[in-house]
């Protein structure tokens, strides 16, 4: 079908008066109904979700799905964190094109009128055009910073605490920074997907023959493919267990089908100050047991 045919077809003729918001902006019925209420149709263009004809297709489909489904799990903590006036705080770390900064602050923080979302990624260009989208938006409460997760802990432009702070598919151990981050920054909640943790997985491919030699259970690790994948299993069970050492209660679930994603975990932290002993005893032991307590132990706050 051409882009001539489209019109008439859809029954918007050149004498058809569109409506306001749909046809006038060539939205199909089916689009819109994929949208939230309330969603900027040009922040998604912007984003390049929607093409310029306000269309979707199958690659912005599924990154849509994603971000809609984390705001599902990230609007009931600041619709709380928010109460009796609070302005909440939420660092979005390894934020890329800032998709999920954008979205929660179209969605959410826009009509709260209050709170700042800070967006942290190491690609200066990225930075910049995320900045330069703000403003075309009006988008006065986003703050985008070129650094590191690592360096934002210790960055001095940055305020001291933060109520939420979410790295969605921040590679390998940027998802450790984060956490250390929402520990320093005293997070109310820690929203986290994890992705491509490769460390773990080295230290067993490195200890295998030692391994195998010691106990059968080392043959979960000894195909390449199986230790990749105990390696990302072992990182995101240590990942928890800190978590719940440092105060926190943690959930974990999915965050979409995995016909969409194979790096679908989502792990949800929300600070209760109740400091489990036996979650640090039991990262301790995972330690020793996979060799791993030398290289990782102080990332996981425990002494080597």
């Amino acid at each position: 079908m051409s882009r001539a045919q489209q019109p008439q077809q859809q029954g918007h003729g050149r004498g058809a008066t569109p409506k306001p918001g749909v046809a006038g902006i060539g939205q199909d019925a089916a689009v819109l109904a994929e949208l939230r209420p309330g969603q900027s149709i040009e922040l998604l263009k912007e984003l390049h979700i929607l093409t310029r004809e306000g269309r979707l297709n199958q690659d912005s489909r599924r990154k849509l799905k994603q971000v809609y489904h984390l705001y599902q799990f990230i609007e009931p903590l600041l619709a709380e964190l928010s109460a009796d006036g609070h302005a909440p705080l939420l660092a979005d770390h390894g934020a890329g094109k800032s998709y999920l900064g954008f979205i929660l602050y179209d969605l959410f923080f826009k009509q709260l009128g209050r709170g700042e979302i800070y967006g942290i990624e190491w690609r200066a260009e990225l930075v910049q055009r995320s900045r330069e989208l703000a403003a075309r938006l009006g988008f006065e409460r986003m703050r985008f910073l070129d650094m590191s997760v690592a360096d934002a802990t210790a960055a001095a432009q940055l305020p001291p605490r933060f109520d939420i702070v979410t790295a969605l598919h921040a590679c390998d151990t940027a998802t450790d920074d984060a956490i250390a981050f929402g520990l320093q920054k005293q997070a109310r909640a820690m929203v986290l997907v994890p992705c491509c943790q490769a460390e773990v997985a080295t230290t067993l491919r490195q200890n295998k023959a030692l391994s195998l030699s010691r106990t059968p259970l080392a043959e979960l690790w000894r195909h390449p493919i199986h230790t990749r994948e105990m390696g990302s299993q072992i990182t995101n069970v240590l990942r928890c267990l800190h978590l719940e050492a440092s105060g926190y209660q943690v959930t974990v679930t999915e965050l979409v089908g995995w016909e969409h994603s194979l790096k679908n975990e989502l792990i949800l932290a929300r600070y209760t100050g109740q400091k489990k002993r036996s979650a640090a005893e039991r990262l301790a032991a995972i330690l020793d047991e996979f060799g791993l307590r030398q290289s990782l132990s102080e990332r996981f706050g425990l002494s080597a």
